[in-house]
């Protein structure tokens, strides 16, 4: 894997629910990954389980201002965002992968974990919902906003300074046409640390 697919398979594992499974491979993340999550894996590691469990749904269960949904920062609960989920299916499906699972295609763990397979296509069409994620939490004032830094700066081009800028970069985007109303699922802690949503197709 390339170092910035090891990034990105880390930083999967790190934005997912920290349950047991999760505190398992803590050992093996932190030997793993590369620096730029050291911070983020410190933290976690000497955070209580069941306060790093809190932290995480304090931060990501039905707050839309920290969406780990990307195509909601540009969509949001609208029509217009049912295109961007079918669009997420059809690039897995391109690269041989088929989504399954109990999240949406467009949960950021499992957008990383493609990417560390595929390259960053996805994280790249939707690099202004990634970066108003990272000032979201940047602001929030929550370790989780280094992982998101570490994705960010793993990125071609420039990133975005604040959240003008941000915006400016959403706004930029390709244009988008209206379909059929798609209705938005909640953020609900995944029962699972590990993105695995997607699976090889025979």
């Amino acid at each position: 894997m390339t170092e910035h697919a090891v990034l990105h398979q880390a930083a999967a594992l790190c934005l997912g629910y920290p349950d047991d499974e999760f505190h398992e491979r803590l050992p093996l993340l932190r030997a793993a990954a590369p620096p730029q999550l050291a911070d983020f894996l410190t933290y976690a590691t000497t955070t209580a389980p069941q306060e790093l469990a809190a932290h995480y749904v304090r931060v990501f269960d039905f707050k839309n201002r920290h969406s780990l949904y990307l195509s909601w920062w540009r969509d949001g609960d609208t029509r217009r965002r049912g295109m961007a989920l079918v669009r997420f299916k059809e690039v897995y499906r391109e690269h041989g992968l088929e989504f399954t699972g109990e999240e949406l295609p467009d949960f950021l763990p499992a957008v990383l974990e493609f990417s560390a397979r595929a390259g960053p296509v996805l994280l790249l069409e939707h690099r202004s919902g990634l970066e108003l994620l990272r000032l979201a939490l940047r602001e929030h004032g929550t370790p989780y906003a280094g992982v998101l830094e570490a994705v960010c700066a793993s990125l071609p081009g420039p990133t975005p300074k604040d959240r003008s800028e941000a915006l400016a970069l959403a706004r930029s985007g390709p244009p988008r046409e209206d379909v059929g109303l798609v209705p938005f699922t909640p953020f609900a802690s995944s029962s699972s640390s590990a993105p695995s949503a997607l699976i090889g197709e025979h």
